[in-house]
């Protein structure tokens, strides 16, 4: 393994950080102003006064303590899982043991409300193990390199995540109950869940102790971990099992606690934290101290007896900034030895290919709204099944033919103003961003009409596309650090979309269908809003040609050559931003069309900018409404949304790109 963990200056040189002292004082500060700002019971003087004493040790007692052991598990899982992997940003949500959990957990529930009785922290060690096992595999070529380690998390979060709301979708009122729990609700009515977790962190952490030698070993390289006499894999594997067992242990009892335990080791380190053994000390502190903060926070500013948000979607909030501040710290070899990219066939008529391209996208159409399955097999629709088929199926083929075209135009706009293959909307957290626009429209209007959602999502996209533009310049936009600023703004935007589903009302629901990016109800509205919008925002760029040639060249070559840098690449954000927000609008933030169909326009020969993108959009067109029509009979008479179908079609795909060196350098 080559990567390493980075420690800032410590504010102390040694024993028990600041951090350890300064936060159980503001803890207690933070909790006697929950005790004396609480909402009076309602009732008689003695009948209240009962009331009130059952509610505070029957309620709020439990859940503080419940809080400070499922924080200080998670900042000891955090801890264990930095150190074993030796890198700085790994924790239960980058490596997708949360996700993982979570989505076994949703999928026993939905089969089975009867599986409740079962040992849930079974179910989601399983899924954890399983979630993480995946991301190691992925990265275990580059020698788990932390940046790649990070960047298959991503993946494995964002396909489990698209598949719990699948079935939340699928299961209605009682699977929004499920997601109300994953999104970390620590509300507790008697001491059950502190009978069953805090063994479990006493378990932990004296195991952790244990294996205090191993860890401190595993921070060397693995020879000289080797020549001290340590079984490598073998120790690596406990310890793993480990934190996953603790992090699993806490999502299966309260739900999931985002970027907790990211946050809690590297304030500890922030503050002193040097030597492993103070760190598997100090980091459980940290993190108790963290989430209690946290929650006594979310329970006096809510309403009455609510609280302000769950606050496991709290603390998430924390996440993305926090990955943003740690990636100078992150050292990769991902680059070591890179190839030079390899050379793709030319064209030699490339407008005769892009004619046979649009008749081939023609056929698809026309295929698709005329082909499908019956209960008495499949049936090619003809006459007036046909006619009686076509308001069902034409707008939501338009709707996935248009909203491909704008994501492919949008990731190739991204891929040439950055010069990073890897960019598109989906990836950089474009489309989180427009989420994000989208539930604060729902917030501060209610249910407002798409003339309203719509700029709200353009302006989130905007701001999201504008931060990745601003945090990864300084990286020259190395593929790595924007794909991980990337990670890191659609960590923060899709907090704020969960702080909203987890209230569970209507608002929920709309959010929901919309992460699905579910064609169902696509109507006329939906349809024309695609075509014109394709029409509109990708008619000026051929005219930018000049633009689009120049600033894949980098930031001084093409001020050299006398194009307004700044200008244009404003102009062409906001186009990218809107493009991103109308088609995240139509089918959702999952697709990853963004990212595919620029690519297979440069598979197929087309290297002009505008030949590439009349390509990317015909492609784009054409993945989708491929994903809508399977989307539609994979699983027939049921359907699964499209948006989530091409994530599952994408993620591999996004996989394989990174395990190229030719891309990754």
């Amino acid at each position: 393994m080559h990567g390493t963990v980075s420690h800032a200056r410590p504010a102390r040189s040694a024993g028990i950080p600041f951090a350890a002292v300064a936060l159980p004082a503001l803890c207690i500060a933070a909790f006697v102003l929950l005790i004396a700002t609480r909402p009076q019971v309602p009732g008689d003087g003695a009948q209240a006064a009962t009331l009130d004493g059952i509610l505070l040790w029957n309620s709020i007692m439990p859940r503080a303590v419940l809080t400070l052991i499922a924080g200080a598990a998670l900042g000891l899982s955090g801890a264990l899982l930095q150190q074993v992997l030796r890198n700085p940003i790994a924790d239960a949500s980058t490596l997708g043991i949360a996700s993982g959990a979570e989505l076994a957990m949703t999928a026993a529930l939905s089969v089975s409300p009867l599986l409740i009785g079962f040992p849930r922290e079974i179910v989601a060690f399983g899924g954890g193990l399983g979630a993480v096992a995946i991301v190691l595999a992925l990265s275990w070529r580059r020698g788990l390199d932390p940046v790649t380690v990070a960047l298959s998390g991503m993946i494995v979060s964002m396909i489990a995540a698209a598949l719990s709301v699948t079935l939340i979708l699928a299961r209605g009122e009682y699977a929004m109950s499920i997601y109300i729990w994953g999104a970390g609700s620590l509300s507790q009515q008697d001491w059950s869940g502190v009978l069953s977790l805090g063994p479990r962190l006493i378990l932990g952490f004296a195991a952790a102790m244990l294996l205090v030698r191993p860890l401190r070993i595993l921070t060397l390289d693995d020879t000289s971990a080797r020549s001290l006499g340590l079984a490598l894999h073998s120790a690596r594997f406990a310890i793993l099992a480990l934190a996953v067992w603790l992090a699993a242990s806490v999502t299966a009892e309260v739900g999931v606690i985002g970027f907790l335990g990211l946050a809690a080791p590297a304030i500890a380190r922030l503050f002193g934290a040097r030597s492993t053994a103070t760190l598997m000390i100090s980091a459980p502190i940290t993190g108790a101290g963290l989430l209690f903060f946290t929650d006594c926070l979310m329970q006096i500013l809510g309403p009455g007896f609510t609280d302000l948000a769950p606050t496991g979607a709290a603390t998430a909030l924390l996440g993305g900034p926090l990955l943003l501040f740690l990636l100078p710290r992150l050292h990769s070899v991902s680059s070591a030895g890179a190839e030079p990219a390899p050379s793709l066939r030319r064209l030699t008529k490339p407008l005769a290919v892009l004619a046979a391209l649009c008749v081939a996208i023609l056929l698809l159409f026309v295929t698709f709204l005329a082909l499908g399955p019956a209960d008495d097999g499949w049936h090619v629709a003809t006459g007036p099944l046909f006619t009686d088929l076509l308001p069902f199926r034409l707008p939501r083929l338009i709707v996935a033919a248009g909203a491909g075209g704008m994501l492919a135009a949008a990731g190739f706009i991204m891929q040439r103003v950055t010069g990073n293959p890897i960019a598109s909307p989906e990836v950089l957290g474009i489309s989180s961003g427009a989420g994000a626009g989208l539930t604060v429209a729902l917030f501060l209007f209610g249910f407002p009409p798409p003339v309203v959602m719509l700029p709200a999502m353009a302006l989130g996209a905007l701001a999201a596309f504008a931060a990745m533009i601003a945090m990864s310049a300084r990286a020259q936009f190395s593929p790595e650090r924007m794909l991980l600023a990337g990670v890191g703004i659609g960590a923060f935007a899709m907090a704020i979309v969960t702080m909203v589903l987890a209230q569970g009302d209507m608002r929920g629901y709309v959010l929901l269908a919309w992460l699905s990016g579910s064609t169902n109800r696509a109507g006329a509205f939906e349809a024309w809003t695609a075509v014109i919008s394709l029409l509109v925002l990708v008619a000026p760029l051929p005219f930018l040609g000049r633009w689009l040639t120049m600033l894949p060249l980098g930031g001084n070559s093409s001020r050299a050559l006398g194009l307004r840098v700044g200008a244009s690449r404003l102009a062409l954000a906001t186009l990218a931003a809107l493009m991103t927000a109308i088609a995240s609008f139509l089918v959702g933030p999952l697709s990853l069309t963004g990212l595919i169909a620029p690519h297979l326009a440069r598979l197929a020969g087309f290297h002009r900018p505008g030949q590439q993108l009349a390509a990317s959009v015909l492609f784009g067109a054409g993945v989708l409404m491929t994903a809508d029509w399977l989307s539609r009979i994979v699983i027939y008479p049921y359907q699964v949304p499209v948006g989530l179908f091409a994530a599952l079609i994408g993620g591999p795909y996004l996989i394989w790109l990174l395990s190229r060196k030719d891309i990754m350098q």
